[in-house]
């Protein structure tokens, strides 16, 4: 190809870094080149006026892929920590070789990573929401996959110290990591839906489906140690390997992101968006009065959406799977290897995380209902349904309530219909909250709504204690 026709090549034109050099049809433009995203500031060359009406292309869908991969791992190590139940018996198992029951430790273990992962969440999920955006956008992405990273090493570590005659200190560091590997997730996350906020709906899906093929991963990941069944040292080991390297290539992929010029544009617009004057780059490069986004304003315009947010997650974590993974096959213990061991890890999580999966594709492939926040929330209202359908399935031990559904075929369609209908609202939700603000605030509306989100993960996570108990 010859240097004239790359330069009129709209892949010339729209490099995946660096410079954007406009086409030839607009003589009014020049090139734009940002050295900071993080300030308000931005150096001009060329004249003055650029024209931001048409976003840039996302050149081979960099951008989207790495959204979406980041939504992935946002919340991989955590999976992989929960996963691990097998290796956290062995941890704190019964040394002194008396007695054949479960040490307090090993009881109450899941009990407290759940507890020392949902607190932090949420507690850094909201302060993301209220104060994040005051902190650079490269700190709190970069800093917080760096520390998650850094633990993700120690942890795995861990895996081959021998901790039997100090199981007490490593279960303080233990939970010490969780919590803070957690605090940095949320304010991942949180800044990760924010700046999705900032691009086209699309890129909002890419996260959360991101967030719910990790989901995938993890029960497959499940599916294949249960099939090979190894040590429960070398499952972690793997597990906890497969988290670092990922969160490593996640700081990789972002550092690259953030310097592709489409990128720049949409945050840069959101700069824009902040300042008195939008017309002028170079008057809005130099004003130094800047429109901050009011938590209360934004809030009023998508409480609705948030409310949805939160009740979605709040009707699925009382159920699942605290409850659902308590359901057996109606043909357990007849000697079949599909009912007897693959039946609650194939059905309770790839099921689940499959249907969660392509819902939120759905979502972000039909978005509607759009711009009907009370139809959406009456929905997912209407999910609460879930909680007495799925309670009243073949659960073992059962307290108190009958059991009336016995066939695993009602139990395989309502985790279906839970599954789909989870991950669609919530898709719908999220892509549909940051189209109701001023351009300035979709950051903040966007980690608004990870927030709602964060809490009803919690709020849900303590109801479903108590509907273990009534079962």
């Amino acid at each position: 190809m010859s240097a004239s026709a790359e330069e009129d090549s709209p892949r010339a034109n729209k490099p995946l870094l660096g410079k954007y050099r406009t086409t030839d049809d607009d003589p009014d433009s020049d090139t734009l080149c940002v050295h900071s995203i993080n300030n308000p500031r931005v150096d001009v060359v060329g004249v003055s006026t650029l024209r931001l009406q048409n976003a840039p292309e996302d050149t081979y869908n960099f951008n989207y892929i790495v959204f979406y991969f980041l939504g992935m791992t946002s919340i991989l190590p955590w999976n992989f920590i929960m996963m691990a139940e097998e290796y956290w018996l062995f941890k704190f198992r019964n040394v002194t070789g008396n007695g054949t029951e479960l040490t307090p430790r090993q009881m109450e273990m899941q009990a407290d990573l759940s507890m020392s992962s949902a607190i932090p969440s949420t507690t850094f999920l909201i302060i993301n929401a209220m104060i994040g955006y005051k902190v650079p956008l490269n700190r709190r992405m970069i800093g917080s996959y760096v520390l998650m990273t850094i633990l993700m090493i120690v942890t795995t570590i861990f895996v081959t110290v021998d901790t039997d005659k100090w199981q007490d200190e490593f279960f303080f560091v233990t939970i010490a990591t969780v919590i803070v590997i957690n605090s940095a997730s949320a304010i991942a996350s949180g800044s990760l839906f924010g700046i999705a906020g900032q691009f086209p709906s699309e890129y909002m899906t890419a996260v959360v489906s991101g967030q719910a093929l990790g989901g995938i991963f993890a029960a497959l990941a499940e599916i294949i140690i249960i099939t090979f069944h190894p040590p429960p040292d070398t499952s972690a080991f793997i597990y906890f390997i497969i988290g670092s390297v990922a969160l490593f290539v996640s700081i990789f992929l972002y550092m690259i992101m953030q310097r592709t010029f489409c990128f720049k544009y949409f945050i840069l617009h959101q700069q824009m968006a902040r300042t008195n004057s939008s017309r002028d780059l170079l008057t809005a490069a130099a004003s130094t009065e800047i429109q901050q986004p009011s938590f209360k304003t934004v809030m009023d315009k998508i409480w609705v959406y948030g409310f949805s947010e939160w009740l979605v997650f709040v009707t699925t974590l009382a159920i699942y799977p605290s409850v659902t993974v308590l359901v057996n096959s109606e043909n357990k213990g007849n000697g079949h290897m599909w009912n007897d061991i693959y039946f609650v890890p194939v059905v309770n999580y790839l099921l689940f995380n499959s249907g969660d999966y392509l819902g939120r594709i759905f979502a972000g492939l039909f978005e509607k209902p759009a711009n009907k926040p009370f139809v959406v929330a009456f929905l997912t209202i209407a999910r609460i349904l879930f909680i007495p359908l799925l309670a009243l399935c073949n659960t073992k031990p059962r307290h108190s309530l009958p059991v009336l559904f016995h066939s695993d075929s009602i139990f395989i369609f309502l985790m279906s219909a839970l599954a789909l209908s989870n991950g669609y609202f919530a898709n719908i939700a999220m892509i549909c909250a940051p189209k109701c603000v001023r351009e300035h605030e979709r950051e903040m509306a966007s980690s608004i709504m990870a927030a709602f989100l964060g809490i009803g993960l919690a709020c849900g996570s303590m109801i479903s204690f108590l509907l273990v108990e009534l079962i």
